[in-house]
């Protein structure tokens, strides 16, 4: 069965920047209802005993009855599993070092235009969905944003960095300010973590 992971930190470790009241929503309502909704669709079947990754890898194999639950709440439950963990307690400042720093650089030019287009992407989303940096087949970086708790896994590239623009994850702190979100949310960003799944 699938179960939601423990925060990697205190509920109230990301303020101001997104605070205690929503992370305890966002962890415990939301990401709850997902991980209760899979479990619920895939009980009883062959799908139970697969991890998240492989399970919204085969979503063809999924019998379409299952299909559409699995796919909104798989991915729930993938996506906030890994904004959870790439996320750490605000810095400002807060840029990428390393490797990571270098490769944004080559892909996007900048670090600066990175940002751009990432929050460009979370902007233009209409309703509710996701920003993502993922690492394509050929190992090359791409941005994009993605619908409703759709996962960059269900077409085969590897998140490396995403940003939920639901209104969940904003709304008690920034009403429908999305824009102010995704500017301090800079702030949270563990790019240790996000070094990590590059490798």
């Amino acid at each position: 069965m699938f179960q939601v992971p423990d925060l990697p930190y205190q509920y109230d470790a990301l303020q101001p920047v997104i605070s205690k009241k929503i992370m305890e929503l966002h962890h415990d309502k939301h990401h709850a209802a997902y991980v209760n909704n899979l479990n619920k669709a895939v009980t009883g079947t062959e799908f139970e005993s697969m991890d998240i990754e492989e399970l919204l890898k085969k979503l063809d194999s999924i019998p379409e009855n299952i299909r559409m639950t699995v796919r909104n709440n798989g991915g729930g439950h993938a996506n906030h599993t890994f904004f959870w963990e790439i996320m750490r307690s605000p810095m400002q400042n807060n840029q990428p070092t390393g490797k990571i720093s270098q490769l944004l650089t080559k892909q996007f030019g900048s670090f600066e235009t990175f940002k751009e287009q990432f929050a460009n992407a979370g902007m233009t989303r209409f309703g509710s969905g996701w920003a993502w940096l993922v690492k394509k087949h050929d190992g090359a970086l791409a941005i994009y944003s993605s619908p409703n708790q759709d996962s960059p896994l269900m077409q085969g590239d590897m998140p490396i960095l995403g940003v939920d623009v639901w209104e969940h994850a904003y709304y008690l702190d920034y009403l429908n300010d999305r824009a102010a979100y995704l500017s301090k949310w800079w702030d949270v960003v563990n790019w240790d973590e996000v070094a990590k799944r590059l490798t």
